[in-house]
């Protein structure tokens, strides 16, 4: 587990009309501030990542689909720093993962059908505030199955 991760069971309640997915509550101890609520679809086959948040925690959970979440801990002094972590998620492994800043995260879409993830985050978008680097052609230690991405 990387220092700071945060994974949550999810409770899914269904009926013959469908369901609904509990997230993310402003009294749940994984809720730190409101920065906006969106939602990020893939392709089967894709890689979104990888990408860093200098000051913004994201909170991700999949509601359609399922995704292989991968974090990588570069940060200097972490307790965990070099490790890799991956979270499958989706329906069927439904999870609220909460990330802090300045942990590298990225997803690829594990199933044969578009995912969609929800993030919760702590700040509104601000493009000065992230970063990117290519998902194949890095120094992260981690492979991507996905051979499609940016």
């Amino acid at each position: 587990m990387i220092d700071g991760v945060k994974v949550k069971e999810l409770k899914i309640i269904r009926d013959e009309r469908g369901s609904i997915m509990h997230m993310l509550r402003n009294d749940s101890p994984e809720f730190s501030a409101f920065g906006e609520i969106y939602f990020s679809t893939i392709n089967p086959g894709f890689v979104k990542g990888w990408h860093i948040h200098k000051k913004m925690a994201l909170n991700y959970a999949v509601v359609k689909g399922a995704i292989k979440l991968v974090l990588y801990d570069g940060r200097a002094g972490s307790k965990t720093k070099g490790e890799i972590m991956e979270i499958p998620l989706g329906p069927k492994s439904y999870k609220l993962v909460t990330i802090p800043p300045m942990v590298w995260n990225g997803f690829e879409c594990s199933g044969k059908e578009e995912a969609i993830v929800a993030n919760c985050s702590t700040l509104p978008h601000d493009p000065e505030e992230i970063m990117r680097v290519d998902p194949f052609q890095n120094d992260i230690p981690y492979k991507w199955k996905a051979k499609k991405g940016r």
